[in-house]
């Protein structure tokens, strides 16, 4: 956070905080407010009744307002990360910026309060005198020992979580990465050598922490600007240094490094030489947290000893130590039990969740995050990334539970998983609705075939399938370039060990195959010799093959290549009297629920017939995710006022519909806005069949409904989940290019469900 020697870069710095608004934050009303009676709800004299309940139960605050998702920024600016003390104004960016990564790691709401107040004992009572705001505190940038004070205080007087990120959550990630260091280099807390160069406030707590995880006291050598701290000296002491004073007699840095296992630097730059390194331990760990410039850099550490094991505090080389892996979170799952307290036992289980998330599988969404990088558990890789998602569901569950255990939880969870479950919806928006689904995948082993098992999607997505369903994945590609993607992505997947490889090149099945496609396709024009080489190069037309011939349950293709290429194998191989696609449906996901659309890819203008069959195989498939359908068949005319073509053809389409009783409701042919606005529907066609807003929109054409579903996507943050391809008996499905690697685990869900369970 020192000043940019970069004027570019300053002046990004600058814009970006100034425009298009000033600031980071806003406030934004989650009730409306379009009218007299939502005045009235909201203010006087509505709000009486919510005040009084709150009075007579105050518990309840957390029902009607929002303290329980409200933690308080708190700061006097006396100690900002680089700056030092700037004061409360000048360290508001920073304080927003935390409010920031609240919102969008653990969406907790946050207000930044900036003191201007040196005095801790002072500074805590306004602190303390915010307790019916907030649902928690976090301290930030207060200078030692006053921030041991002002925590000390509140925590003493406060009946809400009080955390001094600065010690605390520096504290719990060193932890963490102490603890996957140590596994990497076969040796325990219990028998390490610490030398540290943090005697302030984040130093302090690190080693407090350590102490808890196993570390021995009579191991820890502390050293300050005046050296080692030791029995007697008086110079630039304080009470928590004293506690790790070792011996009555002075010695530098250099004197005291000898034998180390673990040298944590939480103090300047350059203080730990190449030669200090060299007389530590074989496989020393080196913990260099001073920023922006370490304490070593850390190329001088690994030539001073390759063996080096190296975390810093920057983004720009491996193994950043980043408090947003803990603060977020371990708020997250105190609020939600509604802890009094951040205890140690609370502190320890996110230790525990980080370091174990690490030894995982990268997910997908942080490896797109962090494109480039090795992100295999190893001496680079010793803590997840701030964007591994799944941070939230682990780290948060673990710190609700040690809430629980040890008796802070003043509203105790009735299911863990369940919680765990939530969570893990609130990042991945699929997750809920998506949870129907799985299960009735769990009912049936179904083996589904990937047509380009060489992408790094879809080995992700072979990985998840492998780890969450009972499913097989069967992949299609060479399979010394699968292993090598494999290992290059951190999978713990080996081609030929955990999953069937159909190589192209060279398959004992190909006489085979080439001859079940030329059995197919002989009176189509397909030569023996053209299905030899099809069955070499298509291999979509491989995995198609593969499922008519039982080989595979389903097919999942389209990470690359235009949709109608792949749907004209699909049909070939797979289409039969009965199987013939009716249209492609695209489940997307947006903040108030979900919103199916149909058909996106396979008719470019559908006839009536098409249209109906599009219809009810809608309905159907909205009905495996638990949503009940409301559908509206769109188009430019309504009710019919205009006869256009699409106009007609969706009238005939009703008809056809009219024509059979049907277990879901349908009204057309409408507007878009008529079919979301059941206000506005009434007042256009008040005898309208549809009740409450559509959540199936039907349209007349290909153009219209791939338009909206990429107009959701690109401009109101949706979610797809699909295309879903209907008609074809779950026997393949075409997904697009745009695809992620969660898009294809919950595609191949899909594919892996019985085709009995929904028709």
């Amino acid at each position: 956070m020192v000043r940019s020697k970069n004027d570019n870069f300053r002046q990004l710095a600058l814009d970006y905080h100034r425009t298009p608004k000033p600031g980071k934050l806003e406030i934004r009303a989650t009730k409306p407010l379009a009218n007299g009676r939502d005045l009235s709800l909201a203010y006087s004299p509505g709000v009486a009744d919510a005040c009084l309940e709150i009075k007579d139960t105050p518990d309840t605050a957390r029902d009607y307002t929002a303290r329980g998702n409200l933690v308080a920024v708190v700061s006097n600016g006396t100690a900002v990360l680089g700056l030092g003390n700037i004061g409360g104004l000048a360290s508001k960016p920073v304080m927003e910026g935390k409010a920031v990564l609240f919102k969008k790691f653990a969406n907790i709401d946050c207000f930044d309060i900036e003191l201007d107040e040196p005095d801790p004992e002072k500074l805590a009572d306004i602190v303390c005198a915010m307790e019916p705001t907030f649902g928690a505190i976090n301290l930030e940038d207060i200078k030692a020992p006053d921030c041991f004070i002002v925590e000390k205080i509140c925590r003493e007087r406060m009946n809400i979580p009080v955390f001094h990120d600065d010690q605390h959550g520096t504290a719990i990630v060193v932890s963490a990465a102490a603890k996957n260091a140590l596994r990497l280099a076969g040796k325990s807390f219990e028998d390490i050598k610490i030398v540290s160069t943090g005697g302030g406030a984040a130093g302090i707590s690190c080693l407090n922490m350590l102490l808890k995880m196993g570390v021995k006291r009579e191991n820890v050598w502390l050293v300050d600007i005046e050296g080692l701290v030791y029995e007697g000296r008086e110079a630039e002491m304080t009470p928590q240094k004293a506690c790790y004073a070792q011996g009555t007699t002075p010695a530098k840095l250099a004197e005291v490094i000898e034998g180390a296992d673990l040298f944590l630097g939480l103090s300047g730059p350059n203080i730990l030489t190449p030669e200090m390194v060299g007389k530590m331990t074989d496989t020393p760990i080196i913990f260099a947290l001073a920023n922006p410039t370490p304490e070593i850099d850390p190329t001088a550490a690994r030539q001073a000893n390759p063996n080096a094991i190296i975390a810093t505090g920057r983004s720009d080389v491996p193994n950043q130590v980043n408090n947003v892996l803990c603060f977020p979170f371990i708020f997250r799952g105190a609020l939600d039990v509604g802890a009094t307290d951040i205890n140690d036992e609370m502190k320890i289980a996110c230790v525990e969740g980080i370091a174990a998330l690490a030894r995982e599988t990268t997910s997908a969404e942080a490896a797109a995050a962090y494109q480039g990088e090795e992100l295999t558990f190893g001496p680079d890789y010793l803590i997840p990334k701030p964007f591994d998602p799944r941070l939230m569901g682990v780290v948060a569950t673990a710190v609700a539970k040690a809430a629980m255990d040890s008796g802070v939880a003043t509203r105790p969870l009735a299911d863990i998983a369940a919680y765990r479950q939530l969570l893990d919806g609130s990042v991945f928006k699929s997750a809920l609705l998506m949870r129907p689904v799985f299960e009735a995948a769990k009912t049936a082993r179904r083996r589904i075939v990937f047509a380009e098992g060489e992408s790094e999607r879809v080995l992700r997505a072979a990985q998840a399938i492998m780890e969450e369903t009972p499913e097989e994945p069967i992949l299609i590609g060479r399979p010394e370039v699968i292993e090598a993607r494999c290992k290059r992505a951190g999978l713990k997947i080996r081609p030929g060990e955990d999953f069937q490889i159909v190589n192209p090149e060279n398959d004992p099945r190909y006489r085979a195959y080439w001859g079940t496609y030329h059995d197919i396709m002989a009176r189509k024009g397909v030569t023996p010799d053209l299905a030899k080489a099809i069955m070499r190069t298509n291999t979509t037309a491989i995995g198609a093959v593969m499922v008519h011939r039982e080989e595979a349950d389903s097919l999942i293709c389209g990470t690359f290549g235009q949709y109608l290429w792949h749907l004209n194998y699909v049909q070939q191989i797979l289409g039969t009297d009965d199987l013939r696609p009716v249209g492609a449906l695209s489940m997307m996901i947006l903040e108030d629920g979900p919103l199916f659309i149909a058909d996106t890819q396979i008719h470019t203008e559908p006839t009536p017939e098409q249209i109906a069959e599009t219809v009810i195989g809608a309905a159907r498939h909205a009905q495996r995710f638990g949503v009940t359908p409301n559908i509206a068949l769109c188009s430019h005319s309504q009710f019919g006022n205009l006869d256009s073509d699409s106009g007609r053809r969706m009238r005939a389409a009703m008809d056809i519909l009219h024509a059979e009783p049907r277990d879901f409701a349908f009204e057309g042919e409408m507007h878009i806005d008529a079919a979301l606005d059941p206000d506005l529907r009434a007042r256009v066609f008040p005898a309208a069949h549809l009740e409450g807003p559509a959540n199936v929109l039907i349209f007349a054409n290909t153009d219209a409904a791939s338009g909206v579903r990429n107009i959701l996507k690109m401009k109101g943050d949706a979610l797809e989940v699909g295309p879903i391809l209907m008609g074809m008996g779950n026997r393949a499905h075409i997904v697009t290019p745009s695809i992620t690697a969660r898009g294809l685990l919950n595609m191949s869900a899909l594919a892996g469900t019985p085709v009995a369970q929904y028709g």
